[in-house]
């Protein structure tokens, strides 16, 4: 398990698992459940900074978010930076609907991660492949990298780095 292997490199060993269009699919609505579920679960907060309120995920979020930066695909890590936040800002506003709907955080946490995880091996039955966190836990951090490279490169940017995935990984069917 090595963390420090560049954007390039990650997102063609993660496609390797990923080719059918119908997996890829599972994964732009599951991984990010499974996110957002992780930032519901980690709600508690750490300290203030400037008079708000720090909490476990948006530690979790900068901490990631650093990684994300790190990996020499700036645009894409900015992106993938700029979602995560948007999941976690998303986290914070389950507390109140929660108490809305009169159920517990944890169980809207919990049904949001059991949903992310039913669609993402749904993805890898179609797929006919385990996911690839099996074989690489780092792949736990790629998953959403790879949903927004997926759906940057659908826009027609990030070129390069889909013909390098088509190249390496094969295209998808």
């Amino acid at each position: 398990m090595n963390l420090f292997r560049s954007a390039a490199i990650l997102m063609v060993q993660y496609a390797h698992y990923h080719r059918d269009r119908r997996n890829i699919a599972t994964h732009l609505v599951g991984i990010p459940l499974i996110f957002l579920a992780i930032g519901v679960f980690l709600l508690d907060p750490v300290g203030r900074l400037d008079g708000h309120e720090i909490t476990l995920a948006w530690a979790l979020w900068g901490l990631s978010s650093l990684w994300y930066l790190s990996r020499g695909a700036l645009f894409l890590g900015l992106a993938t930076t700029a979602v995560n936040a948007g999941l976690i800002a998303l986290a914070h506003q389950v507390p109140p609907w929660a108490a809305t709907w009169e159920v517990p955080v944890w169980q809207v946490g919990l049904a949001l991660f059991v949903v992310g995880w039913v669609l993402q091996f749904i993805g890898h039955f179609f797929e006919g492949r385990k996911p690839a966190f099996v074989d690489d836990a780092v792949g736990l951090l790629v998953g959403p990298m790879f949903v927004v490279g997926e759906v940057l490169m659908g826009l027609g940017l990030l070129q390069k780095m889909r013909r390098d995935i088509e190249r390496q990984a094969g295209p998808t069917h």
